[in-house]
Order: C-alpha cells, then sequence, then structure tokens
C-alpha cells in the first residue's frame, strides 16, 4: 500500500498548491476593480438577459469560492465575494457560472452527459473506496477470488468516478471560454481587467485538471494491483 500513500500525498500536495494558487489569485484580482461600476450579480443577470435565459435566478450563497450553478433548481448560486463585489475576479466567476446556465439552455452535450451521471457517481464515490480496501483485506486475510470480486466492484465504481472527473473538464473549460467571449464582446472589461478575469478562470480550471489527474493515477493503481493478483 506504500504505492497509495505515495500517489496520494502528491496529488494533496499539487492539489494545495493549485488550491492556494487560486485563492491567491482571486484576492489579487479582487483588488481589480471594475470601471463599469457592475457587481457579480449584475454581470450574471446581464449575461442571462443577453442570451435569452429568463427563467434563471442570481442569488447569494455562504462561503468562499462555493459558486455553482444549479440545474435542477435553475439558480446562479454566487458567493459572498462575488455577489455584491465589484471587480475582475467576481466578474469572471459571475459570468463563468451563467455560462453552465448557458450551457443548459442550449442542451450543451457534454453538460447533459454528466448530469445523467451524478445519481451513479454519488452513490458510487460513497462505497468505492470501502469496496477497494475491503476487498484487498479480504484478499489478503480470507479468500483471494472473494476479495478480488470485491476489488473489482470497488474499481468500477471508482472508475465511473474518475469518468465524472474528465467529462467535467470540457464542461468547465466551456463554460470560462463562453464567459470571456461575452464579456470581450459585451465590452464589460477593459483589457487589463479582462486579463484578470482570464488567468483567474484558468486556475480555477487547473484545479479540475489535478482532480481528473488524480483520480487517474489512483485508478491505474488499484488496476495495477488488480492484474498482479490476478
Amino acid at each position: 500500500m506504500m504505492g497509495y500513500y505515495i500517489i496520494a500525498g502528491l496529488i494533496f500536495l499539487v492539489s494545495m498548491f493549485v488550491s492556494n494558487k487560486l485563492k491567491s489569485k482571486f484576492k489579487e484580482y479582487s483588488k481589480v476593480h471594475l470601471q463599469n461600476g457592475m457587481s457579480g450579480k449584475e454581470i450574471a443577470e446581464k449575461m442571462l438577459r443577453d442570451h435569452g435565459i429568463h427563467d434563471v435566478k442570481v442569488i447569494s450563497t455562504p462561503g468562499m469560492l462555493s459558486d455553482h450553478y444549479n440545474p435542477s433548481k435553475k439558480t446562479v448560486n454566487l458567493s459572498e465575494g462575488v455577489y455584491s463585489q465589484r471587480n475582475a475576479a467576481a466578474a469572471a466567476v459571475a459570468a463563468h457560472e451563467c455560462g453552465h446556465a448557458v450551457q443548459h439552455a442550449k442542451a450543451y452535450s457534454w453538460l447533459q452527459m454528466r448530469s445523467k451521471l451524478v445519481p451513479v457517481v454519488s452513490i458510487a464515490s460513497k462505497f468505492s473506496q470501502w469496496a477497494i480496501f475491503g476487498g484487498l483485506i479480504l484478499m489478503s486475510m480470507v479468500s483471494v477470488g472473494v476479495g478480488q470480486t470485491v476489488l473489482l466492484i470497488g474499481i468500477i465504481m471508482f472508475a465511473m468516478g474518475t469518468l465524472f472527473s474528465f467529462i467535467t473538464l470540457p464542461v468547465e473549460y466551456d463554460a470560462s471560454k463562453r464567459a470571456l467571449v461575452w464579456l470581450e464582446t459585451e465590452n464589460m472589461l477593459t483589457p487589463a481587467e479582462h486579463d484578470a478575469a482570464e488567468d483567474s478562470l484558468k486556475w480555477a480550471a487547473r484545479t479540475y485538471v489535478v482532480a481528473a489527474v488524480g483520480s487517474l493515477a489512483t485508478l491505474l493503481y488499484f488496476v495495477g494491483i488488480f492484474m498482479g493478483r490476478d
């Protein structure tokens, strides 16, 4: 199991670096005040209107960087540091979340696929680790055959989560692209503000890349154990 701890440790360190970098960038670009004077809420509402979306509400949600789009309730949920703030970081996040609303309205295929996987992944993610480690214990202490079966079930469930994390990548990158194109097309930001917004979204996207690569590395490790035992 030493290999697992090494992989988990490396993933944790890289994840912490990217997460801290994102927070640092958000703090830095929160000081870049918008010349248009619009808040994150106002930018989000305008982007929705400009795309002909009138059934999505923009609401405030507690926490830092807790922003998300809820397709079932049709709400753009903006964190306290975005909803009422008037800076480049807030503009980037608000437009990005509205990018998801635009994807939903236009039936973006990757978002649809991701949404269909949510119920399955929510269950699989709860039990995959238990099944994997339970299988390893059974293989070493009770029965190799039974252990292999339980381990394989765990690997399949974990693979669902890995697939989900990779499907999330085009969804997130596309939402950022839609946001940046709209911000530029509608002349919402100055060139300096736009550069700050773009850099903010790049670092946000990298958190998803790290999660996907980390999940794949862990999956391959467990597959390696299963194949080796087999």
